[in-house]
């Protein structure tokens, strides 16, 4: 390998000082606090006394925590609603906006505003828009006839679809717009072909615009299991978890486990936190060997 000259070293430095600073915020805040959490999850920390070690405890605690399996399962109707969801409505609205039509700019910019507000302040407009005696949406339900609508977040039954449309109100934006770059690379010859062959608008999305865009549905998935498992600000806000705690999720539980409950139980929150992580870990992983078999397959 030839020597690095005088200048290149000089300009490498340069680099490597520009980006210093990343690299140490990066390495404290991200990496460094993921080690520190783990070192915590192995003791039994009031956050007032010092720690003390009590090794796998939290982790065994987890599995007969009967108020986890609930958070568990709540998390996990997040998952199954907002991510096939979110997918299908993302990719009709990119293949609607795809279309040569007055207005295009105003409404790509209109769906993706959303994703970019902040979620507290969405999850007000969303209260006022939710409430079941004032809010706008049960009055236009009462307008078209349905004499008793549901209560939304006052209701068991009714809180979690109402924050899953919310969610998905709010980054179907996101992802609608990874489909649109998706649908802009692919080739207008093979829908001019598929035409002269006599095919439908049906069968050209299932056997053109869907195949082709495996690997943009492949991303959107992973990012939005990511974001079903994670969400948070909206339940804070909206619902702190109730109504008696259906919607009351993993991070909703390491929240209150970690600040609210009294004593507070850091330790006992970074398990948790840990095993969320872990959940994350191997649903990514096995999406991506699916994926790898599927790519060996063709």
């Amino acid at each position: 390998m030839a020597k690095m000259t005088r200048l290149q070293k000089k300009e490498s430095l340069a680099g490597w000082m520009f980006i210093l600073p990343l690299v140490i915020g990066v390495g404290i805040f991200t990496y460094g606090a993921l080690v520190y959490s783990f070192k915590i999850s192995l003791t039994r920390w009031e956050l007032l006394t010092p720690p003390t070690f009590v090794g796998l405890e939290n982790y065994k605690k987890i599995f007969s925590d009967p108020v986890f399996k609930e958070c568990l399962l709540n998390t996990l109707y997040f998952v199954v609603t907002i991510v096939p969801l979110g997918i299908v409505i993302s990719l009709f609205f990119a293949i609607l906006l795809n279309q040569k039509m007055k207005g295009n700019a105003f409404f790509r910019a209109a769906f993706y505003l959303p994703c970019i507000t902040s979620t507290v302040a969405v999850s007000m407009v969303w209260l006022w828009i939710l409430n079941p005696d004032l809010g706008i949406l049960n009055t236009i339900l009462r307008g078209l006839g349905v004499i008793d609508p549901p209560r939304w977040l006052e209701s068991i039954q009714w809180a979690k679809p109402a924050l899953v449309i919310l969610r998905l109100w709010q980054v179907s934006g996101y992802y609608m717009i990874m489909y649109l770059t998706g649908l802009q690379s692919i080739p207008n010859e093979l829908y001019e072909a598929a035409e002269l062959d006599g095919a439908t608008g049906w069968q050209k999305i299932r056997y053109i615009t869907i195949p082709l865009l495996s690997n943009t549905t492949f991303f959107v998935t992973t990012l939005l299991i990511i974001e079903a498992f994670n969400i948070f600000e909206s339940i804070y806000v909206m619902t702190e978890g109730g109504p008696g705690g259906s919607t009351n999720t993993l991070m909703y539980y390491i929240y209150t486990r970690g600040f609210k409950s009294a004593p507070p139980r850091m330790g006992y929150a970074s398990a948790m936190a840990w095993v969320l992580f872990f959940i994350l870990f191997v649903v990514t992983l096995v999406q991506f060997l699916v994926r790898r078999k599927k790519e060996m397959i063709y």
